[in-house]
């Protein structure tokens, strides 16, 4: 296969790494615009969060301001740049974070799902440092930035995990940073495709049905490289897509 330099695409669309680097570096003076991430799974196994098993009504005990909001599907909960007032609990859904440029590029920086919560920045008061939008419909459990400080008086547990997301963040910006760097696209393709896929059928499947350009936008590189790669996967056997649903038919090549 051919190769395929760091983000050029032949389009000329995206460079992701100019625009991550200069994320990571505009975000580490302050705290408040490091980009969130919910799965902390690769760099530091977690168990589940101090909301997993909590219905409504627990949740009102413990912040008695909160209230329930649903959404629909491709609805946007948070914009980056918004002031950071609450923290949402996701009650039942899946939800993307992202940032994305004027012109309306972005880069999925992860998703998350139903006991996990976003918008933990609301301690510092700064704004919103990524984008939320829904996946499919949700609720969520809103909890105002004045019951937050009770919560980490009164619930260890909440302390702790939200000291070891703010870890994760840090340790999953900087591998993002490390893989712009040092994996071109067809890189960051096969590992988002390893880290991702899982057991299903006896077959390994992407759990998600993603079209070309969100799988470009999760791996920061161009839909018009993205259907290049899977063109020449699909042909040599490595994978097949049936509805969207990518299979992995066996190791994807090291290079392209």
């Amino acid at each position: 296969m051919a190769g395929a330099e760091l983000e050029t695409d032949e389009a000329g669309l995206f460079d992701p790494f100019t625009f991550l680097l200069s994320t990571f570096a505009s975000i580490l003076p302050r705290r408040a615009r490091i980009p969130f991430y919910a799965n902390r799974g690769h760099a530091m196994p977690q168990t589940a969060g101090p909301f997993a098993n909590l219905d409504e009504s627990a949740l009102r005990a413990l912040a008695p301001r909160g209230a329930v909001r649903a959404f629909p599907r491709n609805a946007v909960v948070v914009n980056e740049g918004d002031a950071t007032d609450s923290l949402y609990v996701l009650l039942s859904g899946r939800v993307k974070a992202f940032v994305s440029e004027e012109d309306g590029r972005e880069v999925v920086l992860n998703t998350i799902g139903a006991g996990d919560y976003f918008g933990e920045m609301v301690l510092d008061g700064g704004p919103r440092s990524a984008s939320i939008m829904t996946l499919e419909p949700c609720r969520f459990f809103v909890i105002p930035r004045g019951d937050i400080e009770g919560l980490l008086d009164r619930n260890p547990a909440f302390a702790r995990d939200l000291i070891h997301v703010l870890i994760g963040k840090v340790r999953s910006l900087t591998q993002k940073v490390l893989d712009l760097a040092l994996k071109d696209v067809y890189g960051r393709f096969a590992k988002f495709i390893e880290e991702t896929a899982i057991e299903r059928g006896g077959a390994r499947v992407m759990p998600e049905r993603l079209t070309q350009q969100e799988i470009a936008a999760r791996i920061g590189g161009s839909r018009e490289m993205v259907n290049r790669i899977v063109k020449d996967l699909t042909a040599g056997g490595y994978i097949s897509i049936d509805g969207k649903q990518i299979t992995v038919h066996k190791k994807l090549p090291a290079h392209w």
